[in-house]
């Protein structure tokens, strides 16, 4: 497989590749069954990239420091996070080969896009071809775009996400979610939508956005979001709210840090599964309408459960890979 992945990469960003290489190299991109055998291919190549023109950024350059980086912090934390900076290192390394790859093949009339998946248990930091940076949450999806119509940057998001917009006021960036699109220059914000929650959220750290219609949902008039601020659309009331908030308790995610404030146990249950990967099953139902009020930074799943027993009153069991929550 790994031959395969190699002439196809070789073959694939090549100007005069044949439409239908062209597509199978990119195909590559989407199939998570060749995810780390492709990233292992892309690292032995990037040795040999370069820019085509002065336009391009140094990719050897960032690419150097963010493995100075990624070690320097190895060294600091010690062998335990190895694994996690080892998933965040090939995430942000693929999305930056990637477009090195993208913006080196002929380009033809339909935008070319790229994609990227932070899996359960995992945090991806993601340095786009623009400048732009993303952190994907866990069990998070994008779709992006480096000229998508009419020349936007655009990304179509699944999951939760936060952004550090490069400015380019002529080519403006989209994040498309599944209920409504958010309009960008430059800024940085957080957007939480994924699929099976109640609510799409969106909340402002810097800059300014503008929340518009989708195919989903029609704004009649268009919400332009300040600094501190925060749209939260319900799915089941199909509603808008803005309202201030401390932008740190949705943001802190990106830096391994969760703050929650009388969440409800039934959205805290859902958060530990994407963050730790793993599956809980509730016998109980009615504790599902407990609150709770924590802060999460490097505590490992059974001293969270530790916490919830004490603090609660419920009990829990490991029964293989899935974890049983009952009420005492």
């Amino acid at each position: 497989m790994g031959k395969k992945i190699k002439e196809l990469l070789n073959k694939g960003r090549g100007n005069t590749c044949p439409e239908a290489e062209r597509k199978e190299m990119l195909g590559l991109f989407h199939d998570s069954s060749k995810e780390y055998a492709v990233k292992k291919q892309l690292l032995k190549n990037l040795h040999a990239v370069e820019p085509d023109d002065s336009n391009h950024p140094n990719y050897k350059w960032m690419f150097s420091n963010i493995w100075r980086k990624i070690e320097k912090k190895n060294a600091s934390t010690g062998t335990r996070y190895l694994n996690s900076f080892a998933k965040i290192a090939a995430a942000l390394i693929l999305g930056l080969v990637i477009g090195t790859y993208v913006t080196s093949i002929k380009k033809t009339n339909e935008p070319l896009y790229y994609a990227a998946h932070s899996p359960e248990g995992s945090v991806s930091d993601i340095l786009l071809p623009d400048g732009s940076v993303i952190f994907l949450n866990a069990e998070s999806r994008i779709k992006y775009s480096i000229d998508g119509e009419q020349g936007i940057r655009e990304v179509f998001l699944d999951g939760e996400a936060w952004f550090d917009v490069a400015e380019n006021r002529e080519r403006p960036f989209v994040v498309h979610t599944s209920f409504y699109d958010i309009n960008v220059t430059g800024t940085k914000f957080n957007v939480k939508a994924y699929n099976d929650d109640s609510k799409v959220c969106t909340t402002l750290e810097e800059g300014e956005v503008v929340i518009s219609s989708s195919e989903k949902l029609k704004v009649e008039n268009e919400v332009v979001l300040k600094p501190g601020e925060q749209i939260s659309f319900d799915k089941s009331t199909r509603t808008i709210n803005v309202k201030k908030v401390n932008t740190q308790r949705f943001t802190s995610w990106k830096d391994n840090k969760l703050v929650f404030v009388n969440m409800h146990l039934k959205e805290f249950i859902v958060i530990l599964e994407r963050k730790y990967g793993v599956d809980m099953e509730i016998k109980n139902k009615k504790i599902l309408d407990l609150h709770i009020d924590c802060t999460i930074k490097d505590e490992s799943i059974i001293e969270i459960l530790d916490y919830l027993k004490k603090t609660l009153s419920i009990s829990y069991e490991m029964e293989g890979q899935k974890i049983i929550i009952n009420s005492n």
